[in-house]
């Protein structure tokens, strides 16, 4: 792959979902995609071997090879000290898993590994719709699942599972009845699906008194089908990045990560201790 970027200035981003794992190089100055995005199906059942076998089919298609690009890898579940401790729409398997050292040594490369929503936030502060935002802002990625980062002054609160609230009386969480995988198991109208996220925004904003609602997933470049049938008090706005923010996120925060020069403004000034 030839690039004008150097290797301090950019990072390989790949996206773990329920669905689909994506992946591309970024350039971490302009937080931009410097290749085609990749994409292939997440295994059915999402077991870890699984799972491995696909990253690398999307580090063979990219043809990034060379270990010294630095690698972040984003997953759908809460991530502490390279430990996976949920599973919500992957196999039961990861919950307590090593999965930083699995995928380091499938890879047989050095990476940084962390939840998918909070790399998306890390995304939308550097480069998109949290960028100078103050006070608290709440990023939710709306797909398979719900993904939740909270950031306060563009610092991001690692770990945030705000999917999961419950629902007062009702056996269902917040995601499982508001997710957007919900308007395609029930074949909801998007003024049926607004109703639903009317509900959940109303008691994250009662709860918590965000500054800024951010709408990230895939579903965010039809943002103006639903977002404007919401009335809330908070502004509410799709994630500039759409449903690259998980990649670019990624990237961002394996550059900072990594033991190579950081551009100024890295992603190492914006988040917390992620593990």
């Amino acid at each position: 792959m030839t690039t004008q970027a150097t290797h301090a200035t950019q990072a390989v981003g790949v996206d773990i979902g329920g669905t689909g794992i994506k992946g591309a190089l970024v350039d971490l100055e302009a937080g931009t995609l410097l290749s085609e995005r990749v994409k292939v199906a997440t295994p059915t059942g999402a077991e870890p071997d699984d799972v491995l076998t696909a990253v690398q089919t999307v580090l063979d298609t990219l043809g990034v090879t060379d270990a010294d690009i630095p690698l972040g890898v984003a997953f759908p579940a809460i991530v502490k000290h390279g430990r996976t401790l949920s599973a919500a729409n992957v196999a039961d398997t990861w919950i307590g898993f090593e999965a930083e050292k699995f995928f380091e040594d499938g890879l047989g490369r050095e990476i940084h590994f962390a939840n998918d929503a909070d790399v998306a936030g890390v995304a939308e502060a550097q480069y998109g719709a949290a960028r100078g935002v103050e006070g608290l802002v709440l990023l939710t990625t709306l797909g398979t699942g719900i993904g939740t980062a909270l950031l306060h002054d563009g610092i991001l609160i690692p770990n945030s599972e705000l999917g999961h609230l419950q629902r007062a009386n009702e056996s269902t969480d917040f995601e499982r009845w508001a997710a957007y995988s919900a308007v395609e198991r029930e074949q909801l109208s998007w003024h049926e699906w607004a109703k639903r996220l009317q509900r959940y925004y109303s008691h994250l904003e009662f709860v918590l008194n965000p500054d800024l609602f951010i709408v990230g997933g895939g579903v965010s470049k039809h943002s103006e089908h639903f977002l404007p049938l919401l009335d809330l008090q908070t502004p509410i706005v799709p994630a500039v990045h759409r449903n690259n923010a998980g990649i670019i996120g990624a990237a961002a925060l394996a550059l900072a990560h990594d033991e190579a020069s950081v551009p100024a403004e890295s992603a190492d000034d914006l988040v917390a201790e992620t593990d």
